[in-house]
């Protein structure tokens, strides 16, 4: 029995975390929104900018953490169903492919507002024909492989990155200092109201992780790329609106529906404002494949977890590509480009990215209490719990000025999500979450299940690219006993000698005998709290490990009088390489920082087994 039967291709570094995370962002965030907040706080939306960026700090926080435990596709829906449980997992999966996806075909129509520039006759039907034809291209784009649209994405990116700079360098040296006052025209309150506006324009940030099981080296890559990605952008975001307000001052900016191209129009001419525009549209393509990227993964974790048709969790032999979700994902968005008014649609997108942001501030906060001692993000999110605790309140806050329409229209979306869940859903489904786990550590042992903490094991094993070996498969079919009580050696003996004696075929007696002469040759009582008593059988008989943890205590000598974990080795003398082999694996895994504390807070033996298998030690 094998812990991990292969790996999905891990192909996205941090260069491609960075620049999906980084083109997620930058959109009519910048492009469009700053002339329209402009209008309610004045030029203090400077300040707004600044305050939307440290809003979204809980989320990117909690995403990094979540994202390091569990680097499965999905994202967000995979961390809330197993946190949460399949029902709201239902909803946050549907919600977040949903918004997602509404977005990205949103910064497709964006294109048209700067087509214009180019073509002044273009209609609408004509913006939607190329909206929906640049999908297309994404689509062929992805279904050549990850590796293929991460690329595209990477080039796009640094040409919009290069653009911005040169729009800043340039305009930096223009600006005029009298269209700064008054700062703050309407007061501390518009600030704030701006900021939640702006809000959205960072919500992209942590899109990547929907991604997660393709990025090499998840643990560092991916918090590294989102915060790399989160200071850029921010700093851009910044400068770009404090050169914009320099140049253009309140007449002109409020008036405008293309700020930056503006700006660019009056430092050099019509190449400033092409040069811009075009960047613009760079910045609506990138959200758009970006969007497409991530939202793809999310039906195709659900399928996989029985929530969606099984088809939707098909993916190509060769490269792993989500074929079917990829098609489907791109169906909608055309479909939403060719008949929707995408305006207020999007509305409703940004409240379901904010109910999506709270869930996984939650999530981390039932992950963590769980103490499911699989869980183990490389990441730790910190200030916990009360960075999680702030970004509840600040995105329910947010949640409630998105206004009556866009929440009835969320509501219903949340009733459809629980209708689908039970009428197509339930069947199949197996798996706890980590409410569930809260749950029993307060109830019944009776009542445990073990099946979310087996999961994150094996992911943890699939993470860290671990190849299982022959003492994984001996701990994962080893008996593991817990003693309640104080007893002494000849007990604790007696008790191994009728596990191994059970799965060697061999007599108890016989066993026992064994255990005390080797014993007497010399204690196996190799550490005050640690045994490990080894025999060797004659004949033909199999390797047996038996696991012992004594809660109070087992007492073997003056010097060893309170043993704790004891692992009982036996084998026949042919196996003596295995035999040694075994005896390092379990030197080397109660060597871990905080083996013993975890073993004593272990729940049960099923979770003293998968502290042994995930505990780091060299495999063979």
């Amino acid at each position: 029995m094998k812990i991990s039967m292969g790996y999905t291709k891990k192909s996205l570094g941090l260069l491609d975390v960075f620049a999906i995370s980084t083109g997620a962002m930058i959109s009519s965030g910048i492009f469009i929104l700053p002339s329209i907040v402009f209008g309610i706080a004045g030029p203090a939306v400077i300040v707004s900018y600044f305050l939307a960026g440290l809003f979204v700090i809980p989320a990117l926080m909690c995403k990094a953490e979540l994202s390091t435990a569990m680097p499965k596709s999905g994202g967000t829906y995979f961390f809330v169903e197993r946190s949460l449980g399949p029902f709201i997992g239902t909803f946050a999966g549907l919600a977040n492919w949903f918004s997602v996806s509404l977005k990205s075909a949103f910064a497709l129509i964006g294109i048209g507002i700067f087509i214009r520039y180019f073509v002044p006759t273009i209609d609408m039907n004509m913006v939607k024909l190329i909206a929906s034809a640049c999908t297309l291209l994404f689509l062929l784009i992805n279904l050549k492989g990850v590796r293929e649209g991460s690329t595209f994405q990477i080039i796009l990116v640094f040409f919009l990155l290069g653009i911005m700079l040169f729009y800043i360098t340039t305009g930096i040296e223009f600006i005029s200092i009298e269209n700064y006052t008054p700062f703050r025209p309407n007061g501390w309150t518009s600030v704030f109201s701006a900021a939640a506006m702006v809000f959205i324009s960072f919500g992209g940030l942590t899109s990547v992780a929907s991604m997660s099981e393709e990025v090499k080296n998840p643990g560092k890559t991916i918090p590294a790329g989102m915060l790399l990605a989160f200071f850029v952008v921010m700093i851009l975001y910044l400068v770009s609106v404090f050169v914009t307000i320099g140049l253009l001052g309140k007449d002109n900016l409020v008036n405008s529906l293309t700020p930056l191209s503006d700006g660019a129009k009056m430092i050099t001419g019509e190449v400033g404002l092409v040069l811009l525009s075009l960047g613009a549209m760079l910045s609506f393509i990138t959200t758009a494949n970006a969007g497409l990227m991530s939202a793809s993964r999310v039906p195709l974790a659900m399928a996989k977890d029985n929530l969606l048709p099984l088809l939707l969790g098909k993916e190509s032999k060769k490269k792993g590509i989500p074929t079917v979700s990829l098609l489907v994902t791109s169906a909608f968005m055309i479909m939403v480009i060719t008949f929707l008014d995408l305006k207020d649609l999007v509305k409703v997108a940004s409240t379901m990215m904010l109910i999506l942001f709270l869930f996984d501030n939650l999530s981390v906060i039932l992950m963590r209490e769980s103490r499911i001692v699989t869980y183990r993000p490389l990441y730790k999110s910190r200030l916990y719990p009360w960075i999680q605790i702030l970004g509840i309140v600040v995105y329910v806050f947010m949640i409630a000025e998105m206004g009556k329409l866009s929440l009835l229209i969320t509501g219903g979306f949340f009733l459809l999500s629980l209708f689908w869940y039970l009428v197509f859903s339930r069947k199949g489904y197996r798996r706890t979450s980590a409410i569930v786990r809260i749950v029993e550590r307060v109830t019944s042992k009776e009542i445990k299940t073990d099946s979310l903490s087996v999961e994150l094991r094996e992911i943890l094993f699939e993470r860290d690219e671990v190849e299982s070996d022959r003492f994984d498969e001996m701990i994962l079919d080893a008996d593991i006993i817990d003693i309640d009580e104080k007893i002494d050696r000849n007990k604790l003996f007696a008790i191994l000698a009728e596990s191994i004696s059970k799965r060697m075929d061999v007599a108890s007696d016989r066993v026992l005998t064994l255990l005390h002469a080797r014993e007497a040759e010399s204690t196996t009582a190799i550490y005050p709290a640690l045994a490990i008593p080894h025999i060797i059988i004659e004949g033909k008989v199999p390797f047996a490990i038996t696991i012992v943890r004594a809660k109070r205590g087992v007492y073997f000598s003056e010097e060893s009088s309170n043993v704790t974990m004891v692992f009982a080795l036996a084998g026949a003398r042919g196996e003596r390489d295995f035999h040694l082999h075994a005896l390092m694996s379990i030197a080397q895994i109660v060597e871990n920082p905080g083996f013993e504390d975890k073993w004593k807070r272990a729940r049960d033996s099923e979770e003293l087994r998968n502290l042994i298998l995930i505990s780091k030690r060299k495999r063979l």
